[in-house]
């Protein structure tokens, strides 16, 4: 029984034409089960989705090259720093995919299959199981809004919007100022939770009365545009 457990082979010379293909296999395969998980509940690209599917593959491989003495240090360095491949920044959601299908390699290229394949379905059904539950996602979120407002700079939005917005919230933070136009006007970024969805118009029409009729926008607040 035990047997299942131990490496495959015990070094890089022990590794045969068979040992390497029985490997790139189940690697394959659990990266196939990663990627149709994460792909199962949430919004992906085929890009990200393929690259899960390949990545124990090719990161078993490198493990299986270099797994000697110093070259298994040299190799787990380099195999994490993979996670550098993604030249857009990745939502908390896709790190930790990344990092699955990593640590998923890197258990296959040392020869413990067993554990990989049991270490990656236990982590898929726990995916699913919280996705399932909506874990982590608050009552507030549809009332959770981005309000952006442009105000003159001379005005005092400390007082004069901040009480607008108090008004129709139940809670609000300003994320962000910024000067614009020549540094005549101020965009600023508020989270707003409100209290009343419907009345989004009266809280846009107060506002326009207070900075002088210019741009307001009410938006949905995207969390998945965070990281993490």
């Amino acid at each position: 029984m035990s047997s299942i457990f131990d490496s495959l082979f015990d070094s890089v010379d022990s590794m045969g034409p068979q040992e390497f293909i029985i490997c790139m296999g189940f690697a394959l395969l659990a990266g196939f089960l990663i990627s149709a998980v994460y792909m199962f509940k949430n919004k992906h690209t085929d890009s990200f989705a393929l690259t899960i599917a390949l990545l124990p593959a090719i990161v078993s491989v490198v493990i299986m090259v270099v797994s000697g003495d110093i070259g298994a240090g040299i190799a787990v360095a380099g195999a994490f720093s993979l996670v550098r491949f993604r030249s857009a920044p990745g939502t908390a959601k896709e790190i930790v995919v990344i990092f699955l299908a990593m640590a998923t390699g890197l258990l296959i290229g040392m020869g413990f299959i067993a554990y990989a394949l049991i270490f990656a379905v236990i982590i898929c059904l726990v995916i699913l199981a919280y996705s399932s539950l909506n874990f982590g996602n608050g009552k507030v979120k549809k009332s959770a809004k981005v309000l952006k407002v442009m105000v003159p700079e001379d005005l005092d939005y400390n007082s004069e919007i901040d009480s607008v917005i108090n008004e129709y919230s139940d809670s609000m933070e300003l994320v962000m100022v910024k000067s614009t136009n020549m540094g005549s006007m101020f965009r600023l970024t508020y989270n707003v939770t409100l209290k009343d969805e419907s009345k989004q118009k009266e809280l846009i029409d107060k506002i326009r009365v207070r900075n002088g009729n210019l741009e307001v926008a009410v938006c949905r607040q995207e969390t998945d545009n965070y990281g993490l």
